[in-house]
C-alpha cells in the first residue's frame, strides 16, 4: 500500500480522524435540524518509542517541560517521546461546537499524570470567521496544531532546536480565524489574545500574560507557507537565590540582576515556515527569533528537511541549529578589593550567572532516519541523530555532568510507533 503522507497532508487527515481541529467542526452545514442531539466524536493518538544516547554526562530531551531521560540517566529512555492523547469533540448545531484533548507524556515530576491540552468553545460566526475561547493550540509553527501527535509528522519528533525553544502548545484566552483568498492562494489568518500558567521545573512555574500574536497560512497548490508572531510578558520564577545573592552586592550586583531574572520580561517570537510536496517528495523548513530580556537570552532557530516517498517508506533528511545572538558569558560582578570571604561568595555568583547564560542553546543536528507506514493509522520510524553542541554550550542536554564536553558530536538513535485511532 501507498501512504500520501506528506507533512501538511497526513496532518489534515490525521486531525480529520481525530477531530482535532475545532476549525474544521465549523465547516458543517445548515442542514442540521433544529433541537438535534448534539453529535459527539471520541479519538485518540499515541507514540511508543524508546531513545538511546551515547553520552552518560548529560540527557537528551524533546523539551524542557517533557525531560527524557536518554544517556546520563539511563542508556535507553522510553520516556523522552512515549505519549498517549485522547480527544473529545462536541458539535451543537452547524455553528457551536466544543472540544477536550486530554495528553499524557512524562512531566516534571517523573509521572504521566494527564493534563487538559486544548478545551475550547468555537462559534462558527460565519463560513469564513470562527471565534474560540478557552484552552487553545498556538499557531506558532508549521506543526503548531498537531506537534504531539507523532503519526502526523514525518519524524520521530520535530526538531528539538526549533520547537524545543517554545515548549508552549496552548494558551488560555481567545482567538478569531479568518479565512479568505487572494487569486489562486488561500490564507488563514488568526489572530489571538491569553495567558500561560505551566511548571517550569519541579519547584517553579512559568507565567505568561498578555499573549498576543498574529498568525498566517497560505496555501497554493502544494506549497504552504505559515508565518507568526507572538509577545508576551512573561515570568519563570528559577535561581531566585542566585538574584536574591547578586542584590547583596549593592548596585553592580542589582544592575545584573535586573537585566537578567526573569522577571515580567518582555517576550517576543517571530517565526516563519514552508512545505512543499509535490506527492513523490517533499521539502520543508522553518526559522525563528526568539529574544527575552533574561538569562534565556536572544537566539535564532531553523531547520531544513526533506524526504522521499517510495511506496510505504519514506527516508528523509533533517538539518537543524540554535544560534545565540547575545553574549553567552559575560565579566559579572568587579571583585577586586573587597574581603575573601565576600569576594568568594561574588565569585561563585558570577559563576553561577554565567551558567544560566551558556545553557543558552548553541548547537546543530544532522539527522537521518525513515518512516514506515506499516498499516493505515500505524507508522514505524527509525532516526539517527548527530547532535553537536558548539564549543561552551551544553546545547539543549539536561542534567549535564561536570564531565560533559562541549564540541562533540552526541549519537541519538530513536525508534517510534505512532498510531491514531
Amino acid at each position: 500500500m501507498i501512504l500520501d503522507f506528506a507533512p501538511e497532508r497526513a496532518a489534515m487527515a490525521t486531525l480529520m480522524m481525530l477531530s482535532c481541529c475545532a476549525a474544521l467542526a465549523g465547516d458543517a452545514t445548515d442542514s442540521e435540524a433544529p433541537g438535534a442531539a448534539p453529535r459527539w466524536t471520541l479519538g485518540g493518538f499515541g507514540t511508543l518509542a524508546a531513545a538511546h544516547s551515547n553520552n552518560d554526562q548529560a540527557d537528551f530531551t524533546a523539551h524542557a517541560l517533557s525531560p527524557g531521560a536518554a544517556g546520563y540517566s539511563r542508556a535507553w529512555s522510553a520516556q523522552v517521546d512515549s505519549r498517549v492523547g485522547a480527544q473529545l469533540d462536541v458539535r451543537f448545531n452547524s455553528q457551536w461546537s466544543a472540544v477536550l484533548q486530554l495528553l499524557s507524556e512524562r512531566g516534571l515530576r517523573g509521572t504521566y499524570r494527564p493534563v487538559v491540552e486544548w478545551a475550547n468553545l468555537q462559534y462558527q460566526a460565519t463560513p469564513d470567521l470562527s471565534l474560540r475561547v478557552g484552552r487553545i493550540t498556538l499557531p506558532l509553527f508549521l506543526a503548531g496544531d498537531y506537534r504531539k501527535v507523532g503519526y502526523a509528522l514525518p519524524w520521530v519528533r520535530p526538531p528539538v532546536e526549533v520547537y524545543g525553544a517554545i515548549p508552549l502548545s496552548s494558551s488560555d484566552g481567545v482567538d478569531a480565524s479568518y479565512r479568505w483568498q487572494a487569486g489562486a492562494t488561500n490564507n488563514v489568518t488568526q489572530v489571538f489574545y491569553g495567558r500561560t500558567d505551566i511548571p517550569a521545573t519541579p519547584g517553579a512555574r512559568a507565567r505568561s500574560h498578555g499573549l498576543t500574536g498574529l498568525s498566517n497560512t497560505t496555501t497554493s497548490g502544494a506549497l504552504t507557507v505559515r508565518a507568526s508572531l507572538l509577545r508576551a510578558q512573561l515570568s519563570v520564577d528559577v535561581a531566585r537565590q542566585l538574584f536574591d545573592g547578586l542584590r547583596g552586592f549593592g548596585a553592580q550586583g542589582e544592575s545584573l540582576a535586573q537585566r537578567y531574572e526573569l522577571e515580567n520580561k518582555r517576550s517576543f517570537v517571530a517565526a516563519a515556515g514552508f512545505s512543499y510536496d509535490p506527492g513523490q517528495w517533499f521539502v520543508m523548513g522553518e526559522a525563528g527569533r526568539m529574544n527575552t530580556d533574561s538569562h534565556l537570552g536572544d537566539k535564532t532557530v531553523g531547520y531544513l528537511s526533506a524526504g522521499y516517498r517510495h511506496r510505504d517508506l519514506t527516508p528523509y533528511l533533517v538539518y537543524s541549529s540554535s544560534h545565540a545572538n547575545v553574549a553567552t558569558s559575560v565579566a559579572g560582578m568587579e571583585l577586586s578589593g573587597l574581603p575573601a570571604p565576600q569576594a568568594a561568595a561574588g565569585a561563585a555568583l558570577n559563576a553561577g550567572l554565567n551558567q544560566l547564560l551558556a545553557a543558552i542553546p548553541r548547537q546543530h543536528t544532522i539527522s537521518a532516519g525513515v518512516r514506515w507506514d506499516l498499516r493505515p493509522g500505524y507508522a514505524f520510524k527509525l532516526q539517527y541523530d548527530r547532535i553537536t553542541p558548539h564549543q561552551g554550550s551544553s546545547g539543549t542536554f539536561i542534567n549535564v555532568q561536570p564531565g560533559f564536553r562541549s564540541g562533540q558530536p552526541v549519537a541519538v538513535l530513536s525508534a517510534a510507533l505512532d498510531f491514531v485511532f
